[in-house]
């Protein structure tokens, strides 16, 4: 806003009325000036501040999250290796107990395809509409067939209302242009055969193999029937329903892939080992220590004042005498001395293994001759793998680190309001800065049209002096005149 007061002095009076209306007004001024200016500075430095707690908090949560992944956990107790993965491979959970196992896999678990008998039209061929039945172990799933279908649109309407039952159709064409539907489920096990009715020329027993009836284009399994997998380990048979093979070795899950190779005649072994993760639970912890610090290390440059030219400590940081992330660290901190999962067994909190709190820094450091000690421990590896991962997704220490952050960081949480609460002092500050800049002009205008009026007074009245003085000089010189 262009202000109303003219420069220089004024021509009746001689005074500098710019300079005296400036300083009056800035008399004025100063002390509000001054509030809202210091205002706006911290209030500018506790948003910037509540930014940079958010992003740290969102890092350190995802760094539980990582570490706390059911695909991969990074506590595992236990290691499990194959030295053929493209044969079998393995995993192993908190139960497990370190031993080497021969393994031969037979053959894989199958699941069931079948094939309907030729239609001489292809995909175009009519299909009578009714209801066609999928059996299936027992289980029956029905898919209406509309009038006017075919074989194509009959396959689109068991893959829409089959899809979630995990059986899906398809056509295959042969070099004469008949064509056959064939079905395929992703149920695997010897009793998973499929079995088609219900609708005429798609009848299909899934028990016998396509070409065991006599005629020639008989519907049936085609290849093998499902049937179970087959393995030995360490000479011992096991079947199993599916690929994934569980509760045969303790603690153990192995993974087919495939057959073993044969060679001379005998079958391959593979040989899966499982053993104490002690160097990937020290990484893992390693790992827990680092974000936790990092996350500390934030919060204390975002609380601790600091010096000034002189070396005081008055430079405020955004939190500085702020309860917030005290409140913070500590519901933080309370995790680590909770028992939590661990309460039972030989391992309740992390000091236990060597996990310290330093006592200048509040930094935590691993103490690794206790740690190794530790691990020394029979059992220790499950220990660990439940304290950090727990029996459930919530009593374990990551998911508990986790949950101690959610009430400042979750949509509407502690950290949204603050927020949202500094937004509205901005806004505030900027409305007593509007109304300060309007007084400041209604003021100077004021100021200055009153020294105005008060430089054109003077100057009359210099003026009539002037006059008067003139008129007596005049009449002192006709007196000396005569």
């Amino acid at each position: 806003m262009a202000s109303p007061i003219l420069p220089g002095s004024g021509l009746g009076s001689g005074l500098d009325i710019g300079a005296i209306v400036t300083a009056l007004v800035n008399a004025d001024k100063s002390a509000k000036q001054t509030q809202i200016d210091t205002a706006t500075k911290t209030n500018s430095l506790k948003i910037s501040g509540v930014g940079s707690l958010k992003s740290a908090l969102a890092a350190y949560q995802k760094a539980m999250a990582d570490l706390n992944k059911a695909s991969s956990p990074a506590f595992a107790g236990f290691t499990a290796t194959s030295d053929t993965p493209t044969v079998v491979g393995a995993t192993s959970d908190k139960t497990a107990v370190p031993g080497t196992y021969s393994v031969v896999v037979k053959n894989l678990a199958t699941g069931s395809k079948v094939a309907s008998a030729a239609f001489a039209g292809g995909a175009a061929s009519a299909i009578p509409s009714g209801t066609l039945k999928i059996s299936q172990n027992g289980t029956d799933y029905n898919v209406e067939i509309p009038a006017n279908a075919t074989l194509q649109s009959t396959r689109d309407a068991i893959n829409t209302a089959q899809a979630s039952n995990g059986i899906s159709a398809n056509i295959v064409t042969d070099s004469t242009g008949s064509s056959r539907l064939v079905l395929s489920s992703n149920k695997t096990g010897a009793g998973m055969d499929l079995k088609v009715s219900g609708i005429a020329g798609l009848e299909i027993d899934g028990t016998q193999k396509m070409g065991d009836s006599p005629a020639p284009s008989a519907s049936g399994a085609v290849g093998n029937l499902a049937m179970d997998a087959s393995l030995t380990i360490d000479g011992l048979a096991v079947t199993s329903k599916t690929n994934t093979v569980t509760g045969a070795i303790s603690g153990m899950t192995l993974n087919l892939v495939t057959a073993s190779p044969v060679v001379g005649g005998v079958p391959t072994p593979a040989t899966v080992s499982v053993a104490t993760n002690t160097a990937g639970i020290q990484t893992s912890l390693q790992t827990f220590i680092d974000s936790y610090n990092t996350l500390k290390k934030t919060v204390d440059t975002l609380s601790k004042a600091t010096a000034d030219a002189d070396g005081n400590l008055t430079v405020s940081a955004a939190f500085t005498g702020d309860a917030l992330p005290r409140s913070l660290m500590a519901d933080i901190r309370a995790q680590l001395t909770d028992p939590g999962a661990g309460g039972q067994g030989q391992l309740s909190v992390l000091s236990q293994m060597g996990v310290l709190t330093d006592n200048k820094t509040g930094l935590l450091t691993l103490d690794t001759a206790v740690f190794n000690k530790r691990m020394e421990t029979p059992g220790m590896a499950g220990q660990v793998q439940q304290l950090f991962s727990g029996t459930d997704a919530k009593n374990g220490l990551l998911a508990r680190m986790s949950a101690a952050v959610d009430p400042y960081v979750k949509t509407g949480g502690l950290l949204d309001q603050r927020s949202s609460n500094l937004t509205n002092l901005t806004s505030s500050l900027q409305k007593q800065q509007v109304a300060l800049d309007l007084r400041v002009a209604n003021l100077t205008a004021t100021l200055t049209a009153k020294y105005n009026a008060m430089d054109l007074l003077v100057g009359q009245m210099k003026a009539t002096a002037s006059n008067i003085t003139s008129f007596f000089s005049s009449l002192n010189a006709q007196q000396s005149a005569k």
